[in-house]
Order: structure tokens, then sequence, then C-alpha cells
């Protein structure tokens, strides 16, 4: 075979190599992103000169992949992956040292990788994008559901106001009534107590319906982090949990209602702390941008289930023992920060724990 044959032979291998690579794209998705570079992989190998020597490796953030298990004493020829035009990875050929050297890769294998590399570079950036518009509407739906709950609690709870202050006003009148029948004392008391605390739940679920009333004013959050991390303190030390305070600047200012801010505070920090394990840590963050204030709160407990990710801001939804927890908190919290133009968002820490990540706006 001459040379002008085998120029060719070489030249429909590294076609046939990136119809193959085009055609494993297609079907690609972020669920089969291994299996993906793997079929890559093994078509980029079979397309250079010396292919039974060659090996290649494919490296990106989440997943590498390789034909070989030795890359010792080695040449290669390289190519970035770009994301986003960022490096978000690269492409390996590799030919044994002992045999070759690095001219003995062809001008057009390096086009091939780099043609190769580009066309990762475009799948990584579509799974991203495809990624982030899966997570833009999953956020919009739970938006909506939150929206409408709040609607219909809006309604119970002004529809509940009227009969529980009949309930106290009537109950008090009856004390007067019965000041000598000691066991219809003790009885109207329970109604009084179980009708306050009635009221309470209503308070709460005016909270999460934005229904509360505020006084908006200009509020430095740092003196509110550490006062209720110091109210807390016995609360750390009582359930063995540690805390770090990570504050970039002393003077934070937004505007916000001061008792309602300190409920956030208050709600996520005693929250983190039920869930963490004794010896756990809880990380207590703030800063800020140009436009907001953020606050993180950072456990090491067991994370969230999919299910409690998604339902975990929902009025008397918890996952603490019954008899623990109302199930009322962090809608409370979540309604307060809608209520100051805001957001909250949960997501699970890549090795344990939870991160709630509260954005309020300066002004």
């Amino acid at each position: 075979m001459n040379a002008a044959e085998l120029a060719l032979k070489e030249r429909i291998k590294e076609l046939t190599c990136l119809y193959e690579v085009s055609s494993i794209i297609v079907q690609a998705s972020s669920e089969l992103l291994e299996d993906t570079l793997t079929a890559i992989a093994g078509s980029l190998k079979n397309a250079f000169k010396f292919s039974e020597f060659t090996e290649i490796e494919i490296q990106t953030p989440l997943i590498a992949v390789n034909t070989t298990i030795n890359f010792e004493h080695k040449v290669v020829i390289s190519s970035p992956i770009l994301c986003f035009n960022k490096a978000n990875g690269s492409i390996h050929a590799y030919l044994p040292k002992d045999k070759f050297s690095k001219q003995d890769f062809l001008f057009e294998e390096q086009q091939l990788l780099d043609s190769v590399a580009l066309k990762i570079g475009n799948l990584l950036e579509r799974l991203e994008l495809k990624k982030n518009e899966t997570s833009l509407k999953r956020q919009m739906e739970r938006a909506d559901r939150l929206g409408i709950l709040g609607e219909i609690t809006a309604g119970i709870a002004h529809e509940l106001n009227t009969p529980l202050a009949n309930i106290l006003g009537f109950a008090e009148l009856l004390k007067d009534d019965l000041k000598n029948n000691v066991k219809a004392m003790a009885d109207v008391e329970k109604i009084i107590q179980n009708a306050i605390f009635s009221r309470e739940v209503v308070k709460k679920l005016m909270f999460f319906a934005c229904e509360m009333p505020q006084e908006m004013q200009k509020v430095n959050i740092v003196p509110s982090i550490k006062n209720a991390i110091n109210l807390l303190d016995a609360s750390f030390r009582k359930e063995e949990v540690k805390y770090l305070v990570k504050i970039e600047e002393e003077e934070l200012w937004l505007r916000a209602d001061t008792i309602q801010l300190t409920q956030i505070i208050f709600n996520l920090i005693i929250n983190a702390i039920y869930f963490s394990p004794k010896g756990g840590l809880v990380t207590i963050e703030t800063f800020q941008t140009t436009t907001h204030i953020i606050l993180k709160i950072v456990d090491e407990g067991t994370g969230l289930s999919e299910a409690s990710l998604e339902k975990v801001f929902q009025p008397f939804y918890t996952t603490k023992a019954t008899g623990e927890g109302s199930g009322l908190g962090l809608s409370v919290v979540h309604g307060i920060i809608m209520s100051h133009g805001g957001t909250i968002e949960v997501e699970n820490n890549p090795h344990k724990g939870a991160t709630f990540t509260v954005k309020l706006p300066k002004s």
C-alpha cells in the first residue's frame, strides 16, 4: 500500500470516528454520561494510526474514563474540553514511550482530538443547560404550589380568627361566673389555654401566607445573628453540637422587620441543631453582594430525601419525631422571607447534612 493510500485510510478512520462520536453524543444523557464517554474513548482509540498501542483518557469534573489503567512511560498529546468558554476537562492520547515518540502522532490526530473535545464540550453545555432548566422548572412548580397553599392558608387563618377570639372572650367571662366552682374553673382554663395555642398556630399560618403586619426599618443583621447564637449557646452545649460563625463584615445592613428577622435566624439555627449528630458542626455564614445579604446555615445531619426537599416549606410538614415539631417552623421562615422580597433554598451537601441559603434584598 503506497503513501497516498495509507493517508487516505487514516483520513477515512478519522472521519468514521467523527461520525461515530456525533452519533453517540446525539443519544447522550446525564444519566449515561460515563457510558457515552467510554464509547467515545473507544472510537478515538480505533481512529489512531497505531490503534493497537494507543490509549485514550477523557477527564471531566464528574467522570473520568480511559481505555487502560497504566499511563506510565508514555508520550502524549492532549486537547482541553471547554464548557461555556472555560476549561472543563481534557482528552489525552498516549503511546508507549519505549516504542514511539511524540512525532509518531499524526498532525491530523491532534486535529481529531481537538474536534472531539469541542463536541464533548458542547455536550456538557447541553447537559448543564438541561439540568438548569429542569431545576428552574421544579423551583417554579414549587413556588406555584406554595403560592396556592399560601392563599388557601390565608383564607383559613382569617376564618378561624373570629371564632377563636369569641371562644377566648366567652371563656374569660365564664371564669367570673364560676369562681366558686373549682372543677368548672379548671375546665375553662383548659379551654382558654387550648384556644391560645390555636391562636398561635393561626398566627404562624398567617406568617406563611405573608399576612402579618411588618415594621420595616434599616437593620444590621450581624448583631441579630450574634444575639441568637448567644441565646442558643446552651442548646448547642446540651445537644453537644459545635458551631462556627463566618461573618465577613461587622455591618451588613438591610431593610427588614427586626422581630421577623430574628425569627428567621432562630428557626434555622434551632432546626440545624436538632438534625445535627453529637459532635456535629453547624456553620452560620453571612456576607453581602451588591444587592443582597446572604445567610447560610449548614449542618452535618442526614440531609433531606427528595420528597422532603420538595415539601420542607409546606405548613405541617415535618421529618421530626411525633410530638417534637408542629411542622410550622420552616413554613414561617419561608413566609417571612417571601414577604421581605427574598428567597430561601435548601440543598443537600455533597457528603453529609444540608444547607439553607437565605437571600434578602438590601432595600
